[in-house]
């Protein structure tokens, strides 16, 4: 476990940061992530809570799925985690929580538009997926597709699930859809249902 050591302690970090600020509650959400290049990726185990997180609760899982060490009984989402680093090898964290203003912005049939400079430039694309049940193939399928063009992606009902190079990047991009989300929320409030980041510089971002 220990060429992962580094990679568990910014997870531990994540982990207790998202439940301090709301972003995932109990044993709700999981976290993982990759050595750039490797088979394998360390992922949370199934019914750990993200603020009580040591070493003990990941374990680590090939990229075919089998369980290589670390904790034997991974999270149920693993596949979600699996599928996304197959389709994306630029990918090396993915950052699963359940953000409740996403969550209630989709349920209800809105867009979650991104309108301050950092949300546009952290999360750039916002996609989504329909309910599908957790730990299911049909859920890490469709969001993995989902993820092949975009870095956030809703899953209905559910979550988010945030990609990045970086464990540090992805999170920041699940703290920024949120925030986005919140923005929507009170520009609904207010009457407001089409405001967006200027589109004529949101193309003109660098690239993340």
């Amino acid at each position: 476990m220990s060429a992962h050591a580094d990679l568990i302690a910014q997870l531990v970090d994540v982990g207790r940061t998202a439940v301090a600020q709301g972003l995932v509650l109990a044993s709700g959400g999981n976290l993982s992530a990759r050595l750039p290049g490797s088979d394998e990726f360390v992922v949370t185990g199934t019914g750990t809570y993200l603020d009580r997180l040591d070493a003990s609760a990941f374990s680590v899982v090939g990229l075919n799925g089998q369980v290589r060490g670390g904790n034997q009984n991974p999270s149920s989402e693993w596949r979600l985690h699996q599928r996304s680093y197959l389709v994306r090898p630029d990918v090396n964290a993915v950052i699963h929580l359940h953000p409740q203003y996403v969550v209630l912005l989709d349920a209800l049939g809105h867009q979650v538009r991104l309108i301050s400079l950092d949300q546009a430039y952290y999360v750039r694309k916002v996609a989504r997926v329909p309910y599908f049940p957790s730990g299911s193939d049909e859920l890490a399928d469709a969001a993995a597709e989902a993820a092949r063009d975009c870095d956030a992606v809703i899953l209905g009902f559910h979550g988010c699930s945030c990609l990045a190079d970086t464990i540090a990047m992805g999170f920041r991009r699940a703290q920024n859809l949120e925030q986005a989300a919140m923005t929507t929320f009170r520009c609904l409030q207010l009457g407001n249902a089409d405001l967006t980041f200027p589109p004529e510089w949101f193309e003109r971002l660098t690239t993340v």
